[in-house]
């Protein structure tokens, strides 16, 4: 086995914090019952919070980002799994608590992974990755609460994110009428390539006046932003409509008052992906491998690919919010 590798790796102390690649060892390597050759891991905005002072993501130094991988098993002491396995690790604590996927080798917990399901290659599993995971779930869980095709409209905010993008190309597929909510006026083409049948800009996902209750609008939301937006969003979704909120680009503050919940019986759902039983988080990788898989996936969604030494960059891009679709690292050498 290779003892020498890299990896992204982020340190703080009292008054100092530090990120950059470096070359690691095995033994630097948290615990966890299978080894795994990482190939692929996807730059998210979580891992873009994980790679500044400020960012509350990481809860223990040293760490490696990265809330998402795919590999292959070269080392197990779990007998679920044996050695060329393919496999996904997302959504679960990586990059958080422990070490992540910006590095060629990882050691994780085997009740973390996730057999690559048929349908989808290790590649196309992070095009996907934790946003089209977090997409599939706000789906599976609208549905779960009512929501079905005919029911009327779906918004997505920040749609040209990589949550946004999934879940329009996602809704689209199965049949919803799809609105797509963007503050990049350029990108209408790619956002109705994905399925979307209307574009609004961000300045009308707003409720300046504060309103609780304004003309109902949508059957459900997939919101990724916060903010503003939530509270623009709870004063339109029809009455037992769901907005599945997943993120705070927006914000983490909004304004809004009971009403919505108590005269339109608004459900509103934490989609939280990392602290789910993985018999769900199967489930929905199970769709994201069948239904809720984009026909057009590559086309569609659009990945960049880069490498480990590109990847500094990248985290500055999602956090500026220059990013559109997926940006992929390339782990393999």
């Amino acid at each position: 086995m290779v003892e020498q590798f890299r990896g992204y790796m982020v340190e703080k102390h009292e008054d100092s914090f530090s990120k950059g690649i470096k070359e690691l060892n095995m033994d630097q390597l948290p615990q966890g019952e299978v080894m795994v050759r990482v190939a692929w891991s996807g730059v998210n905005f979580k891992d873009g919070l994980a790679s500044t002072p400020t960012g509350r993501i990481i809860e223990s130094y040293p760490m490696i980002p990265g809330v998402d991988l795919t590999g292959t098993v070269i080392q197990s002491d779990d007998p679920r799994f044996a050695k060329g396995d393919e496999v996904i690790v997302a959504s679960a604590e990586l990059g958080v608590s422990h070490f992540g996927g910006f590095s060629e080798y990882a050691r994780v917990p085997a009740d973390w992974i996730i057999p690559l399901p048929d349908g989808l290659t290790l590649r196309e599993a992070m095009i996907l990755g934790t946003a089209g995971f977090t997409a599939a779930m706000s789906i599976q869980r609208m549905e779960e609460n009512g929501l079905t095709p005919d029911a009327g409209k779906v918004l997505v905010t920040g749609a040209t994110g990589g949550v946004g993008s999934t879940a329009v190309a996602m809704l689209a597929q199965q049949g919803y009428r799809v609105a797509a909510g963007t503050g990049k006026a350029l990108e209408h083409d790619y956002l109705n390539k994905l399925g979307a049948t209307e574009i609004l800009a961000r300045e009308e996902l707003l409720n300046p006046n504060k309103r609780p209750l304004l003309k109902t609008r949508w059957a459900g939301a997939v919101d990724p932003v916060g903010g503003d937006i939530l509270s623009y969003l709870l004063s339109t979704v029809s009455f037992g409509g769901s907005i599945a909120l997943s993120g705070l680009t927006g914000g983490a503050s909004f304004s809004s008052t009971v009403y919505p919940f108590i005269l339109r019986g608004i459900n509103l759902l934490g989609i939280d992906s990392a602290h789910i039983s993985n018999e769900y988080r199967r489930q929905v990788w199970k769709r994201l491998a069948t239904d809720l898989k984009p026909e057009t996936l590559l086309e569609s969604i659009g990945s960049t690919e880069i490498t480990l030494d590109e990847l500094p960059h990248a985290l500055k891009r999602i956090l500026q919010g220059g990013v559109r679709g997926r940006i992929l690292v390339n782990l393999q050498g």
